[in-house]
């Protein structure tokens, strides 16, 4: 998050479970390439992977996403 950040010149708060992703200062752009690349380098997306997937509201929860993406 911090590479993107610095990328998009966007500025994040300190990076905690609880930080609230609309809080995060990440638009959608910044979202859609830290998917990306996250997707790049794991080989998924929790996003698309689980037929049950919800948008994740804090970090904590953006983070046990993929670590709880189906096999």
């Amino acid at each position: 998050m911090q590479e993107i950040a610095a990328e998009q010149n966007r500025k994040l708060p300190a990076l905690t479970d609880d930080l609230v992703l609309h809080q995060s200062g990440f638009d959608s752009l910044c979202f859609a390439i830290l998917v990306a690349r996250l997707e790049d380098s794991l080989g998924v997306d929790p996003f698309t992977a689980a037929d049950d997937a919800v948008f994740p509201v804090t970090l904590g929860d953006f983070i046990e996403a993929y670590e709880n993406v189906p096999a």
